[in-house]
């Protein structure tokens, strides 16, 4: 850095005189007192790649868990190779997220289920395949937990449907309701309480069949038209082998953990080998 004053000068009569003040530079001033905010930006900058790298690698591997179950059928159709690719690019994705507690803000809200290898939901996708009158839509998993601290609710929906008889793929709504509660700061136990079947949406076939187009629709016709359409069935979850032994423990529970979760997927396990869950975030639910 230069001074601010020019080292004396001697003339050729041997006497001292000062030597001229160099003029104010402006710009060198702005220059200096801008240097620290742009080293910390620069900072800042340098700081945030690794950052954005690791952002960068994960929506990279979560795709390659996605491109791998793709042509599964949400895990009904998969050979040992495809079983074993797709084990490895979720333990992969697991990694990023690994012991970082649960966010109950990030897990509220609709998930849909894209691939799975738990049994009890691997039978109604093969009733499906097997069974000419039965189909079975869109599965989610929604958990109501925003305001929550320790726990919540979750509602596993699966949309199905009777061909003809009902609207397809989404003729009505199989609800399976639990309480759960983070146990661990990975782990949450859930104690399913309640299955109902609802939103029974009726085909226009069968609406024409109970009140033909053609015939005014009598008060008979339009009652169960309206039956059909309110139909609601509930069903309490108990496990009969606790609840004679231990009446007050009735509900049927288990411990699922909750292996990654960012803002568009989630990962989950049923811990005892109840399988593996690939979500990724969905619209709110009706």
């Amino acid at each position: 850095m230069e001074l601010a004053f020019a080292p004396p000068m001697y003339l050729s009569t041997g006497k001292r005189t000062l030597g001229k003040v160099k003029p104010h530079n402006p710009m060198l001033s702005a220059s200096q007192k801008s240097f620290p905010r742009r080293l910390s930006t620069c900072l800042a900058t340098l700081s945030s790649q690794p950052t954005q790298a690791v952002e960068f690698e994960v929506e990279n591997k979560k795709h390659d868990l996605l491109r791998a179950v793709q042509d599964t059928q949400r895990g009904l159709i998969t050979t040992a190779d495809q079983r074993s690719l797709i084990e490895e690019a979720l333990v992969s994705v697991e990694g990023y997220n690994r012991g970082t507690p649960i966010d109950l803000v990030k897990l509220d809200g609709t998930w849909r289920l894209q691939y799975t290898s738990a049994s009890d939901v691997l039978i109604l996708l093969e009733a499906a395949a097997r069974l000419p009158f039965f189909q079975v839509g869109q599965i989610y998993q929604k958990f109501e937990c925003r305001d929550q601290s320790r726990g919540g609710i979750i509602r596993n929906v699966v949309r199905w449907s009777i061909p003809n008889l009902l609207e397809e793929q989404e003729g009505a709504t199989l609800l399976v309701s639990a309480k759960f509660d983070v146990v661990s700061v990975r782990n949450i136990y859930l104690q399913f309480e309640e299955i109902t079947v609802q939103n029974i949406k009726i085909s226009e076939e069968l609406q024409s069949l109970i009140a033909p187009a053609i015939l005014p629709r009598s008060f008979i016709s339009l009652q169960i038209l309206q039956f059909l359409r309110s139909f609601k069935a509930q069903f309490p979850v108990t496990n009969r082998a606790l609840s004679a032994t231990e009446p007050g423990r009735r509900s049927v529970g288990g411990l699922y953990y909750l292996s990654y979760l960012d803002s568009n997927m989630l990962l989950g396990r049923s811990v005892g080998g109840g399988g593996v869950f690939i979500f990724t975030k969905a619209q709110p639910l009706d």
